[in-house]
């Protein structure tokens, strides 16, 4: 009875977590009328709203765009990341704790802290309206190093110095003897990194201007709230649903390896 009890709850949340995006994604296919609806279930199926979205806006310049960036943050992530998790993890030299610690610490510092600062080097180096403001402050992160630390640190010793033994220079050995296994961490790091940068609103408003430089998150903001939708709710919840997929799918095919790496990093 208690297991019954259990599942049954479980599955009662799961209804009430899973229906919003299911009523999202359907309202995109009914009619507009039909949309203030509560049922999953549409009388007839219509594109007109994913026929609008392509017609008012560049969405798939804007998707490849957010492709190109996401997709360039999150290998310079795990290329420099991985880097200093290593070197913070298997290299002695004096104060490396305290660089972990200021690590850490740069974590707890919200965005909005930065951001002004940020944006004025921005403007010295000439990268506004350029994909360098959107890429290169964002290559390194706090919880990609910590991530990577702490899974290199589970890594034996003895691994390490057969690889030594052998020739391996230092990068040799994080890119041929330690990738290799971290595969669940490199895969963990890159989702987190992917889905950030993929859903980064304020930072692409504040240094794109030009609609051909825009990613998709910041174009689809601007044309639900400044008025190109025309207060066409079917049309707005199209544009959300297209941004949403590439993340959910994403995630979906690499979940297993999300879960496991959290498991062997102590973030339970």
């Amino acid at each position: 009875m208690k297991k019954v009890i259990f599942y049954t709850m479980l599955l009662i949340w799961t209804v009430l977590f899973l229906y919003p995006f299911v009523w999202m994604i359907v309202a995109t296919i009914r009619p507009e009328f039909e949309i203030s609806s509560l049922s999953v279930i549409p009388s007839q199926v219509s594109l007109y709203s994913y026929e609008q979205v392509f017609a008012k806006i560049p969405i798939l310049r804007a998707f490849l765009n957010s492709l190109l960036v996401a997709v360039s943050v999150t290998a310079g992530v795990l290329v420099f990341c991985s880097m200093i998790g290593y070197a913070l993890s298997r290299l002695r030299f004096r104060g490396r704790d305290l660089v972990f610690y200021m690590v850490l610490f740069t974590m707890m510092i919200p965005f909005q802290i930065i951001l002004i600062p940020l944006y004025i080097l921005m403007v010295k180096f000439g990268w506004v309206n350029s994909y360098l403001a959107l890429i290169v402050p964002w290559m390194v992160t706090a919880l990609g190093i910590v991530l990577f630390r702490q899974y290199f640190q589970s890594i034996p010793q003895d691994l390490i110095d057969a690889a030594r033994i052998d020739g391996c220079n230092e990068l040799q050995i994080i890119f041929r003897i330690i990738w290799p296994n971290s595969v669940p961490t490199l895969i963990t790091v890159g989702i987190l990194t992917f889905m950030t940068i993929w859903n980064e609103v304020l930072w692409p408003l504040i240094v794109i201007r030009q609609t051909d430089l825009m990613t998709m998150p910041q174009l689809v903001t601007i044309f639900a709230v400044g008025g190109q939708a025309e207060a066409q709710l079917g049309v707005q919840l199209a544009a959300a649903t297209m941004l949403m997929l590439p993340v959910v799918l994403a995630y979906s095919f690499f979940q297993r390896y999300f879960i496991e790496s959290m498991a062997t990093t102590g973030l339970k």
